[in-house]
């Protein structure tokens, strides 16, 4: 099956035009699987504190493969495909848990924690009939196994060998604010979990998104979470595949906001009130004073610092038309009983029923169901102004979003020549 999107189809050489077939070429979807997620690329897993101690694992997905982290009796961390060497099925079967070893339901082939096969039912045959052939060599059969490797508490995982030292993956500008972010032991708070019927793509421009956060999520202009008369930006690495949105609450004034809103046609929220206003409270931890932080780890991560909310997301592609996200809530473990509750409060902003973050799905879903029709066309991607790809200190722009499918284009081959970079 060939793709119907080639390099000569980006209308625009800067990506300031998105044709609408990216998110619907189902090709193209089993290509990003080879190129992007089994592709030179690190993706995240998971995070240490959730599996501390030896023989704590759990389930995650990179792409659509189901993947095992686990801490072995040594404490090393190991990841494997859960899909077993026989006959295919899935090994693991709880999301989490404790286990000495891994056994297949289907036929009890066992896997020790790193993922090596140490045992098959029968492998002589019964009664001195049947069995393996003697060529058969346990060493060979194990569970395929991803790099792993661990940098402040993030659990990465690759399928290749070409992935960069996980530091120059990541740049100085990840390693500073997602460092920054898990610059302190943390303590898990929770899970939240969801499913959008849209393409994957379409929430990393959504993360990537500057411009719609004050105004899709009414509660950030209402509140003066997110507007774009604050002091805010958006960088990127110098190859663009991450990036960070940022903003400095406090930095305008809601008179100024107010006007600025209305002089561009956009409804004041001031109906809005809270009972507790709580949930709007910054009590500021970081040395920039930077009250919110939407940060984007490609392929498959997003760290996010809104307030005192701090999460890490991660997305599984399902099918070019769907996807899920896994939120992690955490806090710090120093944090006293008081700072948890109001973590934990603030964490009512997001995941699937958020504030704030439960528009995001909707707004995704409705731009996969319009666009269906008409793969022909392509999206407007241009505040912010067009050519070279920049980072700006300001939101009213959408240059991360071009960012994204320039480094993306790269990776699946499909740049076209003369593109920005």
């Amino acid at each position: 099956m060939s793709i119907s999107i080639g390099a000569q189809d980006w209308p625009h050489k800067d990506y300031s035009r998105v044709p609408f077939r990216l998110y619907h070429d189902e090709a193209l979807y089993q290509r990003e699987q080879k190129n992007v997620f089994r592709g030179p690329v690190w993706s995240v897993l998971g995070l240490e504190a959730e599996i501390p101690k030896p023989g704590d694992y759990r389930l995650t997905h990179v792409g659509e493969e189901s993947v095992v982290y686990v801490r072995d009796a040594q404490g090393e961390i190991r990841a494997f495909v859960n899909r077993c060497a026989h006959r295919g099925a899935e090994v693991v079967r709880f999301p989490a848990g404790n286990a000495e070893d891994f056994t297949c339901i289907y036929h009890a082939w066992n896997y020790s924690l790193a993922g090596d096969l140490q045992g098959v039912p029968f492998r002589r045959g019964a009664n001195g009939k049947g069995g393996m052939p003697a060529s058969f060599d346990i060493k060979q059969h194990g569970l395929l196994k991803l790099r792993v490797t661990v940098w402040n508490g993030v659990i990465f995982g690759s399928f290749s060998g070409d992935a960069e030292p996980i530091e120059a993956y990541l740049g100085p500008l990840m390693r500073d604010h997602v460092g920054e972010l898990l610059s302190r032991p943390i303590k898990i708070l929770g899970y939240q979990r969801q499913r959008v019927k849209a393409n994957w793509k379409l929430y990393h421009e959504n993360i990537r998104d500057a411009y719609h956060g004050s105004l899709l999520h009414e509660f950030n202009r209402t509140f003066g979470m997110s507007r774009l008369t604050q002091v805010a930006g958006g960088h990127m690495d110098s190859q663009h595949r991450h990036s960070i949105l940022f903003q400095y609450a406090g930095s305008d004034s809601d008179e100024e906001a107010r006007k600025a809103y209305a002089e561009n046609g956009v409804q004041s929220g001031n109906y809005m009130t809270l009972n507790d206003y709580a949930m709007a409270t910054h009590t500021k931890e970081n040395p920039r004073g930077i009250s919110t932080r939407i940060i984007s780890v490609f392929p498959n991560a997003f760290f996010h610092q809104i307030y005192n909310s701090l999460a890490m997301r991660k997305i599984r592609p399902l099918g070019h038309g769907e996807f899920e996200l896994v939120w992690t809530l955490f806090g710090y473990a120093d944090d006293d009983e008081a700072m948890t509750r109001h973590r934990i409060n603030q964490a009512n902003m997001v995941g699937p029923a958020g504030l704030i973050s439960m528009e995001d799905g909707e707004a995704l879903e409705m731009v996969q169901r319009s666009t269906a029709p008409r793969q022909d066309i392509s999206g407007v991607v241009e505040m912010g102004g067009v050519g070279a790809i920049r980072d700006l200190d300001t939101r009213a722009q959408e240059v991360t979003i071009r960012g994204f499918w320039a480094y993306y284009s790269r990776l699946m081959g499909l740049e076209r020549e003369g593109a920005e970079r």
